[in-house]
């Protein structure tokens, strides 16, 4: 009987290594394919059992080319590079690392915003500042600062814990409409872009949440206040940022995820001089580049010896090898 394959389309920056090592002791045939691109994957995996996947798009298209495939294992804790509904109806698992970096996301969130509220993005000189040249909106005391947190899930709540106690006060709104963690106050949408001096976004993409940071919501949000995003560059108007970051509406934006990643040259969001920008590292730790690694793994191993693997999107329709 011959080997189950599988196969990596991209890891970006992370070493496969080890997520090799857990496959091929369990009897995996391994391979790496460093690509996003669907015809290549369709070609290099059409004969793989498991498909490990960083950003590659793998919608119903891509699904159907690869008929022997029964488990996709992504990346990250995001699963909307997926067609999850194509691949429940196809009887193929979807899981994901989990909550592995709940901490790093949420300490990288709060390390924006204490940037934010110092105005980093202009103090930070590198030539390119006067020694004392100041920004038209200075720095703000923290202890005056409200927080508006749009969802409040694992990492929201970290980061609620990591703000209170430092600002003033702190509001909260999640669609799941579960309680909302101690310290924080519950609010409508309106309700917190209208009243945050710093908005911070913790919610998955999909179809509810794509484009929900519209021109008509950030319109609403409250003059010279901040937008964090740490969460997918989809779920908010990119051009609508920009516009109101021109028109000063917006003090500023910090974002670890963009619509298009690595940028274009040209990206509004990624050149402009209100944006602090980081490349989609808010998860990555020493600890989170290997575990990562080993979990997307590990998810693929737990389904071949069991039927199931450790963090599950959705029910397969089948319980099938």
């Amino acid at each position: 009987m011959s080997a189950p394959i599988a196969v990596y389309t991209d890891l970006d920056d992370l070493d496969p290594a080890p997520g090799i090592a857990v496959l091929e002791t369990a009897g995996f045939e391994v391979r790496v394919l460093e690509t996003r691109d669907p015809d290549t994957i369709a070609t290099a995996a059409a004969d793989a059992t498991a498909l490990l996947v960083g950003y590659a798009p793998i919608d119903a298209n891509l699904l159907a080319r690869l008929p022997r495939v029964r488990i996709v294992s992504m990346l990250s804790h995001g699963y909307d590079a997926i067609d999850i509904d194509a691949a429940t109806a196809g009887g193929i698992w979807v899981a994901t690392v989990g909550g592995i970096a709940t901490a790093e996301v949420a300490t990288h969130t709060w390390a924006l915003a204490l940037a934010a509220v110092r105005r980093l993005d202009f103090f930070t000189l590198r030539g390119r500042r006067g020694w004392l040249d100041r920004p038209a909106s200075g720095p703000r005391r923290l202890s005056e600062i409200t927080v508006g947190l749009v969802g409040l899930g694992r990492i929201g709540t970290k980061v609620a814990e990591l703000a209170a106690g430092s600002v003033a006060s702190i509001l909260g709104h999640d669609h799941s409409g579960r309680p909302m963690p101690a310290g924080v106050t519950a609010a409508s949408l309106t309700e917190v872009v209208a009243n945050a001096d710093l908005v911070s976004i913790h919610l998955p993409l999909g179809p509810s949440t794509a484009r929900l940071f519209d021109a008509d919501l950030i319109e609403r949000m409250r003059p010279g206040s901040w937008l964090i995003n740490v969460s997918r560059g989809g779920i908010v108007d990119s051009t609508a940022l920009a516009d109101a970051l021109d028109s000063g509406h917006l003090a500023g934006a910090a974002l670890d995820v963009l619509d298009a990643e690595p940028p274009a040259a040209g990206d509004r969001l990624a050149e402009h001089p209100n944006v602090l920008l980081t490349p989609h590292v808010a998860y990555l730790s020493d600890a989170t580049a290997r575990d990562y690694v080993l979990t997307q793994a590990r998810n693929v191993v737990r389904w071949y010896h069991t039927g199931r693997p450790l963090h599950p999107v959705a029910e397969s329709s089948t319980v099938a090898r």
